[in-house]
């Protein structure tokens, strides 16, 4: 999602007065919230040495709700942290689910690294119902030394790996790179898909499913708010959260310290800045050259933590490929207001609901060089140990 262009705003005293303290201003993040993606470093623990690359993984609107309990040797237990969800705009927890997934597919990798075979045993003392999740383990992992396992070759991506949203160029990614992407993220009861410029007719279905349903979200208040409330803005905030969406540009640092950007309100419909953020992406939507997806029969909470791994994999060989990827998770979600676009891009996929559900959807193509999201480090995750 391209939360992060909220505001284009110019003019005025105030706005003016204000801009002055952050004139000059680098709009780059903190070093200290990306001190992650160094490097795990030397860990006398090996299990904090694979959560350090666990912890990179992509994560719906990065609130990196992963609870990690190590008070049992060579046991690694993953649990929900369930202050960080996503109630409005991901209501039945899926892509918490998927989120879960991708850090499960990075620890394996990562123990695989370190010739230790991952067991992983889903959803220990039960699965979750359909509709909300609880304290029980999402996963219980053993790490066992074993020679015979493989290393995999897409962990050599796993500190490269970008959630892209800017701009892609129009070139359309080779069938080579469509191929290594399909192959890397396709599973047992999965099936993945693309959608290039070459078809004009059918890309254009895509846009515009994409683009209503991204504009159903920002004109939705309490979704639209959901995502307010995990923006950080300026270094401060940014560096002591290290999650969420980070907005650190001048200017809406300069417009959030005069009061001219209220988190806790919606603007009013037409509000300019939104009507600016829909066209923005629009704009963006109509250059990205492919879209990716994934498909999955059935919905059940393993089949949306195996869609994560997947998802994770499709991203580590896109920037195998020199591609980015970015998702556009909209019509996927589940709030009632998106039913339409949910219904229309199923139809458009052959994938009706509910045997099949679209797990991922994304814009695919080649993106400008862009930094990580910020990251909390291992020890904010751990309980238990």
């Amino acid at each position: 999602m391209d939360r992060r262009s909220l505001l284009r705003i110019a003019g005025g005293g105030a706005i003016a007065a204000a801009l002055a303290p952050v004139a000059g201003c680098s709009s780059a993040l903190p070093p200290q919230a990306l001190a992650a993606w160094r490097g795990p470093g030397d860990e006398p623990d090996v299990r904090r040495w694979i959560l350090a690359h666990a912890i990179l993984a992509p994560h719906s609107h990065n609130l990196q709700s992963w609870l990690v309990d190590l008070s049992v040797p060579d046991q690694i237990t993953l649990r929900i942290d369930r202050e960080r969800l996503l109630p409005q705009t991901d209501p039945l927890s899926r892509q918490m689910m998927m989120s879960q997934g991708t850090f499960i597919e990075l620890l394996d990798q990562a123990a695989r690294e370190k010739g230790l075979r991952a067991d992983i045993a889903l959803f220990p003392d039960g699965v979750f119902g359909p509709a909300a999740v609880d304290d029980r383990p999402i996963a219980r992992i053993r790490l066992m030394p074993d020679a015979g396992v493989r290393r995999d070759p897409l962990f050599a991506q796993v500190f490269l790996r970008r959630t892209n949203r800017e701009a892609y160029a129009p070139q359309v990614p080779s069938a080579e790179s469509q191929r290594a992407i399909g192959q890397a993220s396709v599973g047992q009861g999965m099936r993945v898909g693309f959608v290039t410029s070459d078809e004009p007719a059918l890309i254009a279905q895509h846009r515009r499913i994409a683009l209503e349903a991204w504009r159903i979200e920002l004109t939705t208040p309490r979704t639209l708010l959901e995502s307010y409330r995990v923006l950080r803005i300026g270094p401060k905030e940014i560096a002591a959260h290290r999650d969420g969406i980070s907005l650190n540009d001048p200017l809406v640092r300069a417009l959030t310290q005069v009061g001219l950007f209220d988190r806790s309100v919606a603007p009013a419909p037409g509000d300019r800045t939104i009507t600016r953020q829909i066209d923005d992406f629009g704009a963006r939507l109509t250059a990205t050259p492919a879209f990716y997806w994934l498909i999955t029969e059935g919905n059940d909470r393993i089949t949306q933590v195996n869609a994560g791994r997947a998802w994770v994999r499709a991203q580590l060989a896109a920037t195998a490929q020199g591609l980015s990827m970015q998702p556009i998770s909209q019509a996927l979600q589940e709030f009632p207001e998106v039913q339409a676009p949910y219904r229309e891009i199923h139809d458009l996929l052959g994938a009706p609901a509910p045997r099949h559900t679209v797990q991922m959807w994304a814009r695919l193509g080649q993106g400008p060089a862009i930094g990580p999201a910020p990251r909390r480090g291992v020890d904010a995750h751990l309980r238990g140990a």
